[in-house]
């Protein structure tokens, strides 16, 4: 898989290159500012891209602003932006785009080699993945609220939560060692009570969800 890495901290841009290449990734371009992202990514059209969120010149957002156009000039290419804190506007810009194909997860997740390596794979397959603590701060925000997600139960915010990061009903159930079954009920009321269509595409169930939470949260700002 041909991957471009943008990441101003040399060290950390050496390393994701030397993980991924370890794990099978090409990394045809590690880059350490965002302009030259966007350039090497007209030029060479990869197949995921990993980008810091905070680049060069101001260490702000330019990261996000270059993952946001390369999901709108090019909405074929996958793409992970990486941060060192939850930024939970950060995941409801990069929700209001559309398909799957993404994910926003903290540095401290590289070191899990196995999950991180697994998510990046998952978004280059067109999936999503999103930090389980970033998943906490909109499902903690949303069951504030005394709407739909204020009425679930505290396991159906555990099974939504792990809806939310991108994990299969198989990798839930064995998480909260519940059966299959037990969790293809649990978010089935889930459902019900969001008011969301069963879809059997994985992502595209994880984006509902995702976009149901970062609606009430924000609403609830």
């Amino acid at each position: 898989m041909r991957v471009i890495i943008g990441e101003d901290e040399v060290l950390l841009r050496e390393g994701l290159r030397h993980l991924l290449a370890q794990d099978g990734f090409e990394v045809v371009a590690a880059i350490g500012d965002a302009e030259a992202l966007l350039e090497q990514v007209d030029l060479l059209e990869p197949e995921l891209v990993i980008t810091d969120i905070r680049m060069p010149p101001t260490h702000t957002d330019e990261g996000l602003i270059a993952a946001l156009r390369i999901r709108e000039t090019h909405p074929g290419i996958p793409v992970v932006v990486l941060s060192q804190y939850v930024q939970r506007r950060y995941a409801t810009e990069l929700l209001d785009q559309n398909g799957g194909g993404f994910g926003y997860l903290l540095k401290q997740r590289i070191a899990d080699v196995t999950t991180f390596t697994a998510d990046l794979r998952r978004v280059a397959a067109g999936g999503t993945a999103l930090d389980p603590e970033v998943v906490a701060v909109l499902v903690t925000r949303a069951s504030r609220a005394s709407g739909a997600v204020g009425s679930l139960t505290p396991r159906q915010l555990e099974v939504l939560s792990l809806m939310a990061e991108g994990r299969s009903n198989a990798r839930i159930a064995t998480e909260l060692f519940l059966s299959e079954k037990a969790v293809v009920q649990h978010t089935s009321h889930i459902y019900t009570a969001l008011g969301l269509a069963v879809d059997g595409e994985d992502h595209r169930r994880v984006l509902a969800v995702l976009r149901f939470l970062a609606s009430v949260a924000e609403e609830y700002r």
